[in-house]
């Protein structure tokens, strides 16, 4: 119960996030590192819903981190599996240019999204082209996580155009433990086991 009234009161203070610093939180704890956090694996579960409310999508992400400290460049393996049936592999490579400053890039992305840490909170922006139907729409991001005491991360990512937000997707992100990990490695290696079952019956 606790925990799920801190990502309650998280997910309520999100909305309204349009007004905010990232420096609002330096003295937040616990203390975000994205290289921390995301090397390995982690899983996250999210939706996405229009500007009226209204569930749109609905995902998991299985997410495999690099971090190489020498370029200090945290690369992000994003696999996503849709309620719909379809599947889509993003793959992030941020850049750390600072103490606490990020630049990155990915497939769809447009130019470089910029980043910024402070406390427990990260903040991001980037132009992205979205795919819609059979066209895209370049739209924008203005993207929010925050590290709750349980290890949990809650994301707010505004989507506009125009100027006008056309949606929000939240999102709850999980690093995985070894325990974890042994667990969903089991998992996926029955389901190939079942689906090479299936292909040679």
């Amino acid at each position: 119960m606790h925990k799920l009234a801190v990502i309650l009161t998280a997910l309520i203070t999100l909305t309204g996030c349009g007004g905010m610093n990232v420096d609002d939180f330096k003295n937040s704890d616990p203390k975000l590192t994205l290289e921390d956090y995301f090397e390995g694996r982690s899983k996250a579960w999210g939706i996405f819903e229009d500007r009226f409310g209204n569930i749109r999508r609905q995902f998991t992400v299985d997410i495999e981190g690099t971090w190489d400290e020498d370029a200090q460049v945290l690369t992000m393996i994003e696999d996503f599996d849709y309620s719909d049936g379809e599947t889509e592999r993003r793959v992030w490579t941020l850049t750390k240019t600072g103490d606490n400053s990020y630049e990155g890039t990915a497939d769809g992305v447009v130019g470089k999204a910029t980043g910024e840490l402070a406390g427990n909170a990260f903040n991001w922006h980037y132009t992205f082209d979205l795919p819609i139907g059979d066209g895209t729409w370049r739209v924008n991001f203005d993207d929010w996580m925050f590290l709750q005491p349980d290890g949990v991360i809650v994301n707010r990512a505004a989507v506009s155009k125009w100027g006008i937000e056309i949606g929000r997707a939240l999102i709850m992100f999980k690093k995985l433990d070894r325990e974890d990990t042994a667990q969903l490695e089991g998992i996926q290696e029955t389901d190939q086991a079942t689906r090479q079952q299936i292909a040679a019956e």
